[in-house]
C-alpha cells in the first residue's frame, strides 16, 4: 500500500505565497504522475498541476504563471509552490500519484492524499 502524506497549508493573505509538499511512501518502484488537484466548497475536484517523471508539465489556465510545480524522484515527493493566491485559490488540495509500480504487485494503480486545506482571505 502507498500513502501520500501533504502539509504545509494554511491561511494566507491575497497576493501572499504558500508551499505545499506530499511525500509518498510504501514500496515504490516508480511513480510515472505526481500532481495537485483541488475541490473548492460546492465544486468538484479539479486538475491544478501535473508533472510525469520525464519532466512534463501541465497547468490549470487559473494557475499559469502563478504556481510552480516540481519533484524529487528520489524522495517520491512533489511539490507545489503558489505564488500571488488570490481567494478563488481557496480549496482543499489534493495530492495524486498516478501509475505508481510497487514492489510485489503487477500493474500500476492511482493514489490520492489526504487532503490539505489552502484558505486565501484578508
Amino acid at each position: 500500500q502507498v500513502q501520500l502524506v501533504e502539509s504545509g497549508g494554511g491561511l494566507v493573505q491575497p497576493g501572499g505565497s504558500l508551499r505545499l509538499s506530499c511525500a509518498a511512501s510504501g514500496s515504490i518502484l516508480s511513480i510515472e504522475t505526481m500532481g495537485w488537484y483541488r475541490q473548492a466548497p460546492g465544486n468538484g475536484r479539479e486538475l491544478v498541476a501535473l508533472l510525469t517523471n520525464g519532466g512534463f508539465t501541465n497547468y490549470a489556465d487559473s494557475v499559469k504563471g502563478r504556481f510552480t510545480i516540481s519533484r524529487d524522484n528520489a524522495k517520491n515527493t512533489v511539490y507545489l509552490q503558489m505564488n500571488s493566491l488570490k481567494p478563488e485559490d481557496t480549496a482543499v488540495y489534493y495530492c495524486s500519484a498516478q501509475r505508481v509500480v510497487q514492489r510485489g504487485l503487477l500493474g500500476r494503480r492511482d493514489y490520492w492524499g489526504q487532503g490539505t486545506e489552502v484558505t486565501v482571505s484578508s
